[in-house]
């Protein structure tokens, strides 16, 4: 795993780049709602955590479409050879911290990894951080409320994408779970967000 410096016009983001690299805010935010039922099947049968298998989803949905590989970081682009999926975890002194965990294209595999590096986060209060070898995409999930969606911050700092959710909605006898995805315009352009969350809903369809 290596991350190295691109020179933006050798990119295929060299446009994006001069459009918003110095952009007030260059963050754009999309909202989606997904269906559920699958993982919360799975998490219900195989006793696996939803957080789990949604973070899962989100890594796989990703990989695929090569806009997450680069990043704005200050005004650098940055290109990475893989993926991480941050996760917020709630440590033993009641505060939270963050977690990234190195994407494996295999669940059995990516639940043990979870499950031990939150467990290790929880216990010794300090964020977990593979940022310099990584692309990590961030999560949040807000699970006391229901929320429609929510705009992140644009702190010219963390340009990385980031997803958040509230609690799942049940209607009948399927689940659904309204999400937001922030995104640098940078990185990427609607259309590739969008075969993202496309690509997230058809991962979470076949698990």
């Amino acid at each position: 795993m290596m991350a190295r410096e691109m020179k933006p016009q050798d990119t295929t983001r060299a446009s994006a780049y001069e459009l918003w690299i110095k952009a007030p805010n260059p963050m754009v935010t999309f909202f989606k709602t997904l269906d559920v039922t699958n993982l919360m099947k799975i998490s219900q049968r195989k006793q696996m955590k939803f957080n789990m298998l949604l973070v899962f989803c989100i890594g796989k949905a990703a990989v695929s479409i090569k806009e997450f590989y680069i990043l704005p970081v200050g005004e650098k682009l940055v290109k990475y050879d893989s993926i991480a999926v941050n996760t917020i975890v709630k440590n033993k002194i009641g505060e939270v911290s963050s977690c990234d965990i190195f994407f494996a294209d295999n669940l059995a595999k990516f639940n043990q990894d979870y499950l031990k590096y939150t467990s290790q986060v929880a216990e010794n209060c300090q964020d977990r951080d593979l940022s310099c070898d990584c692309m990590v995409i961030g999560t949040s999930a807000i699970i006391d409320t229901e929320i429609d969606g929510a705009v992140g911050m644009n702190s010219g700092i963390f340009n990385n994408p980031f997803m958040i959710w509230g609690r799942y909605r049940r209607k009948a006898f399927r689940y659904y779970l309204p999400v937001s995805f922030q995104f640098h315009h940078t990185q990427m352009d609607g259309a590739h967000a969008g075969r993202f969350l496309r690509n997230l809903q058809d991962e979470i369809n076949r698990l």
